[in-house]
């Protein structure tokens, strides 16, 4: 009998798949995915497939599930354990695979799951996901059976590929936070091997997440880490998310570094050894960071938001370096071109030594600006990008100056706004930045009457 096999029509996102355990995401879902990734690569001509998975509950089940899809497709599924999602992208590129399937729910609640896939080098997106799902659909799969299963460590090769790529640390004080996350699988391994002073908290790998929800870019999520920090009197703090590959930074005071500032401090050594090179940002960024990089004699581009987009942009114009708002940071320079939330923190600690500086003193070197973080709109997944349409509308209307590479940014003399809608999640995504305080308050108040107009309740911008 053919097999045949139908998603959740919630459940395939823009980057990854990814649904609620046992209500729109089962372990059929996982078989089905290992199915059809098998049958890909085998047409392709390719046979093996490495497969991660994070520390949440229900993730042995799925990877078992994901790994007897590739057997029954013909295909060797290679099982490489609990580790971060950038192990399973390492494995890419260094076992002889031709594509790969990390189970992880990122950095959503304990109750969620699901799978970021890779075919060859390259992370699947939408675009894959639509082919994977009509190949499910049409039951066109491979049947021969004749695959197998075998475990295939790459943790140690792991941890030293991304020491061999580190040059001049420094001897710093660092707090470390893997929030109970996929990252507490290797961070022991690395910190052994750092010189300077470290303590981490939450490393042991739990998928209930006891600590805290493993988000770096919720400032409620840092709390821990940031009183560590300050009590310890260390130099720097990190945090990840639950499959490692988003970094949160807080300074010796306890301040937030968001990613759009720590990128400009990443960017400015590699633009003294590779002047004129290519950094990206997404389209969340501040204003500041292009700046940064233009001044350390860099090209500026900003792109679209989505991890999957970003990395492939990076790989399209040979970019060195890229990152977006929610802490994925790409290096093309001497790693991978993936994004590496601990290979990042490895590489602060290089740019700290190189530039001489603290964290702190870093931080406190930027223009001062007055800025939201990320705020999240709760807007129906059917809803999200009529209304973002019906925004930049209303702004054209108006004869706004607009950026729309994604979603809708308005620049004016006070500053910008920024409105998508999110990749991941029922929800419109909302950024504003100003010079003063005075300024930020008129971004909002305009943004929030747009949204008003429509329907749509703007309160949250005003952090309610």
């Amino acid at each position: 009998m053919t097999y045949t096999h139908r998603f959740h029509p919630s459940i395939c996102r823009a980057n990854d798949i990814r649904g609620v355990v046992n209500e729109t995401l089962t372990e059929e879902d996982a078989y089905a995915l290992g199915r059809g990734l098998a049958t890909m690569v085998v047409r392709d001509g390719g046979k093996s497939i490495a497969v991660g998975r994070d520390g949440r509950e229900s993730s042995p089940s799925l990877a078992d599930a994901v790994c007897c899809g590739i057997e029954d497709s013909g295909g060797i599924a290679c099982a490489i354990g609990v580790g971060p999602t950038p192990m399973l992208y390492f494995a890419t590129h260094s076992l002889d695979v031709s594509g790969g399937v990390m189970v992880t729910g990122s950095h959503n609640p304990p109750g969620y799951n699901g799978f970021k896939l890779v075919l060859g080098t390259q992370v699947f997106q939408a675009s894959t996901i639509r082919r994977l799902s009509r190949l499910l659909e049409s039951g066109d799969l491979e049947e021969n059976g004749a695959g197998t299963i075998i475990y295939c460590p790459v943790r140690e090769t792991y941890v030293e590929a991304m020491l061999d790529r580190i040059e001049e640390l420094g001897s710093r004080s660092c707090a470390w936070d893997p929030g109970n996350g996929a990252v507490g699988a290797v961070i022991e391994d690395i910190l052994g091997r750092l010189p300077g002073q470290h303590v981490a908290i939450n490393a042991t790998v739990d998928g209930t997440f006891p600590a805290h929800h493993p988000d770096p870019s919720d400032p409620d999520n840092l709390l821990a880490l940031r009183e560590l920090v300050v009590t310890r009197k260390c130099d720097v703090g990190f945090a990840f998310d639950g499959d490692g590959d988003r970094l949160g930074i807080v300074d010796s005071r306890g301040r937030i570094v968001w990613p759009d500032q720590y990128l400009a401090l990443l960017a400015r050594p590699i633009l003294r050894r590779m002047p004129g090179a290519k950094v990206i940002a997404d389209v969340k960024s501040s204003d500041v960071l292009f700046d940064v990089i233009a001044a350390a004699g860099g090209s500026a581009e900003m792109c679209k938001t989505g991890h999957a987009l970003v990395k492939q942009r990076l790989r399209e114009t040979g970019a060195i370096l890229a990152g977006e708002m929610s802490g994925h940071i790409f290096f093309a320079d001497r790693w991978f071109g993936f994004d590496d939330a601990l290979y990042a923190a490895l590489r602060i600690l290089e740019a700290l030594q190189a530039e001489g500086i603290e964290m702190s003193e870093f931080f406190d070197q930027l223009p001062q600006t007055s800025n939201t973080p990320e705020i999240r709109l709760t807007c129906d997944d059917a809803m999200k990008f009529e209304v973002v349409k019906e925004v930049s509308g209303i702004v054209a209307a108006r004869n706004g100056n607009v950026i729309d590479i994604d979603g809708v940014r308005v620049k004016s003399d006070g500053g910008w706004w920024l409105l998508r809608a999110s990749n991941t999640e029922p929800a419109l995504v909302a950024r504003c930045e100003a010079r003063n305080e005075q300024s930020l308050t008129r971004l909002k108040d305009e943004l929030a009457e747009i949204l008003g107009r429509i329907g749509v309740d703007g309160s949250r911008l005003y952090g309610g």
